[in-house]
């Protein structure tokens, strides 16, 4: 890839709060990961935010005592532009944007969701046009880099590129990595001796194996977990998913499963909090808001712990961890969002899975999987061909293609799928111009 004088790296969406995440990751690992430039890239709407959050990280590499130099810019060429790795963290249309995906679906009694379902779908429907400008830049200007994607929906964004260019891409996502904590501290284990079996799909995904000391342990975690004394992540209501449930699928289920298994409480929880404390975009943007003002104080030199109710924790460690084991050449275990190839035999091989895979030089490749058993396979299929079919409205402006995918996803009520899309296109209508006909 490249020698060992250094490597260029690009952050688009740089102004993000998780950007202190990516830059602790960058520190610990410098011995072993040489980021000698680091763009953060943002738009002239995040021009404030990048400003704020460029300078903490610009602190944060000076009290380090680190070689790394941290430009700041609008110009994401110039970012890109011979760049070793591209990440993305961007939100087209920032929380605002956010938050409608969240309340339009309520309006119709559908879950509101920022990566699942109808919500999920506007979101994937703005940010695929921004996704594939960005890879178009990477084939002129850095054709040999690896994009590594933390964008949402991940799998439907890494999926896009993957068809849809000729770019080295991967997908991430910090649940996984929540999962694997959670299953370490209901075994009472260190989390680095413990290897997780995961398939499925971005924010659906199962872990089928959880492998300590070479034992499977999956039987023992989900007992534990039905006892109800465990948490996953912040931004999920974490209700009890129940002893049979669980023993019954066999599975350690992940927290956004809970719109699909526990759909009815979900959505009325999703209700009462527009009423009253807001959406979670709404206590997002209040979160963000108390974040920049912390990242403003000038004597502030290390990514602060209120980072973590954001969500999105681990970030860093499953960037970082990721491309250090490409540049590295590691041969070591990652949870990606990874083209299937064959791995899951009930999915397309050119559909994107969320897998344990072995990253190395060349990339991932998904450990293969046995056959999946019928409580899981009917679901995931039909939520990949719901992404398949979102990847085609978005990249084609297809609207016979969204009002298809949205009326076979299992959080959508398929009788209100014409005036919900109409009212997804018409509110976000400034940032689809694939639909802007």
């Amino acid at each position: 890839m490249v020698d060992k004088k250094g490597l260029k790296v690009a952050t688009i969406g740089g102004g993000s709060s998780y950007t202190p995440e990516i830059i602790e990751g960058f520190i610990k690992r410098h011995d072993e990961l040489p980021v000698k430039e680091l763009y953060l890239v943002d738009i002239e709407e995040g021009k404030w935010k990048l400003d704020i959050v460029g300078n903490l990280a610009k602190r944060m590499v000076e009290e380090a005592g680190i070689d790394m130099e941290i430009h700041l810019t609008l110009d994401r060429r110039e970012a890109i532009k011979d760049a070793d790795f591209v990440t993305t963290q961007f939100r087209v249309g920032l929380l605002d944007a956010r938050i409608r995906d969240e309340k339009i679906p309520l309006q119709y009694d559908c879950i509101g969701q920022e990566t699942t379902g109808a919500g999920g779908m506007a979101k994937a429907l703005r940010t695929i046009p921004v996704i594939l400008d960005i890879a178009k830049d990477m084939e002129e200007l850095a054709p040999d880099a690896w994009l590594i994607n933390f964008t949402n929906p991940s799998g439907i964004i890494t999926e896009t590129v993957s068809k849809y260019t000729d770019i080295n891409v991967l997908g991430l996502c910090n649940v996984p990595i929540v999962m694997e904590k959670m299953t370490a501290e209901i075994l009472d284990a260190d989390a680095d001796k413990l290897r997780m079996d995961f398939v499925g799909l971005n924010h659906l995904v199962w872990g089928r194996a959880a492998y300590l000391n070479g034992e499977n342990k999956i039987s023992e975690v989900l007992d534990e977990l039905a006892t109800g004394n465990f948490k996953d992540v912040e931004n999920v209501p974490d209700y009890e998913w129940g002893k049979e449930f669980l023993q019954s699928l066999g599975m350690l289920p992940c927290p956004y499963h809970r719109y699909y298994y526990l759909t009815d409480l979900m959505l009325q929880e999703e209700i009462e909090a527009a009423k009253n404390e807001g959406t979670r975009g709404e206590v997002v943007k209040g979160l963000e808001a108390s974040l920049f003002e912390l990242y403003k104080n000038e004597d502030l030199k290390e990514k602060p712990e209120e980072l973590e109710e954001r969500g999105g924790q681990y970030y860093s460690d499953a960037a970082c961890d990721l491309i250090s084991a490409i540049y590295n050449d590691k041969g070591t275990l990652h949870y990606v969002n990874v083209k299937n190839n064959g791995a899951v035999n009930c999915l397309p091989e050119d559909s994107v899975i969320e897998r344990t895979s072995l990253i190395a030089k060349n990339g991932a490749t998904p450990l293969n999987v046995d056959p999946l058993p019928p409580q899981v396979k009917g679901l995931l299929q039909v939520v990949n061909e719901y992404e398949t079919l979102t990847i085609e409205a978005g990249v084609h402006g297809d609207y016979g293609a969204a009002v298809q995918a949205l009326t076979i996803h299992p959080l959508v009520e398929s009788s209100v799928v014409k005036d919900l899309l109409d009212d997804i296109i018409e509110k976000n209508i400034n940032y689809l111009p694939q639909f802007n006909k």
